[in-house]
């Protein structure tokens, strides 16, 4: 049996890529797991079948997390389906998409995480973890500047961050306690290929400057191994290349 037998997690942002594989972790390891997904059910759908065919439990649900009724959808289908809510892993992110209004990435890296927070704290177990997932670019960015490209992501990241660190007294009044997981740019994603394709050579600009960047795998490994960590409540767990930026913040 694994150490979250009969536990309950939600994974935002998790038909692919880090989301899906620490979604897949978290299963392995015991957790019913709640896969979320915008647009692309076909792929959440197969999430759920890599999990359920090795032994695990997980459902797909489609939710649009910058409406209060996509986080709802999200918290209602973990109590139906696994009794309750015990771990909430704020992984979906984004902003550098087209056509979305340029609000958008404000809505969904901070607006969006706060809302999800909001929605889940009623449902969420004493003992209950929320980790957020976000990236070295954004958490440093008000002592170290990033890609023009990245700049309006990386600033409604940090503020998702703040908002949420802000939470953390009266998340600790209900027993919850939240851990940041804050990452190099991770190879094969979705914002490391952008940023490339915005400024040619920036994967190899950020890969000669941390010496190793991780990769999908990896970097969810370290996120699911926060869900069960002994840590402070806002503690910040640097995974990959944090030196540079510790040492340009003046620490």
């Amino acid at each position: 049996m694994g150490s979250l037998e009969g536990k309950s997690a939600i994974v935002t942002g998790s038909s692919r890529g880090i989301g899906a594989d620490t979604a897949k972790l978290l299963a392995a390891d015991g957790a019913g797991v709640v896969i979320n997904y915008r647009q692309k059910a076909p792929r959440a759908n197969k999430v759920v079948k890599e999990i359920t065919e090795a032994g695990g439990r997980a459902v797909a649900v489609g939710a649009d997390l910058t409406t209060a009724e996509g986080a709802q959808a999200l918290v209602d289908a973990a109590v139906e389906n696994f009794g309750g809510l015990d771990i909430l892993v704020l992984n979906a992110s984004g902003g550098m998409e087209s056509g979305m209004g340029d609000d958008y990435a404000l809505r969904l890296n901070r607006d969006a995480q706060v809302g999800m927070v909001q929605a889940a704290l009623p449902a969420m177990k004493n003992g209950g973890r929320i980790v957020f997932v976000t990236s070295h670019q954004a958490h440093f960015i008000d002592k170290v500047s990033t890609m023009d490209a990245y700049e309006p992501v990386a600033r409604s990241k940090r503020a998702g961050e703040v908002a949420l660190r802000d939470m953390v007294p009266s998340l600790q009044e209900s027993g919850v306690s939240l851990v940041v997981v804050s990452g190099d740019m991770i190879e094969g994603t979705i914002t490391a290929t952008l940023l490339d394709r915005a400024e040619p050579g920036a994967i190899e600009a950020r890969r000669e400057a941390a010496g190793k960047l991780y990769s999908v795998e990896e970097f969810a490994a370290e996120v699911a191994a926060m869900v069960t960590a002994d840590v402070e409540s806002g503690h910040t767990e640097y995974v990959g290349g944090a030196e540079d930026f510790l040492k340009q913040h003046g620490n």
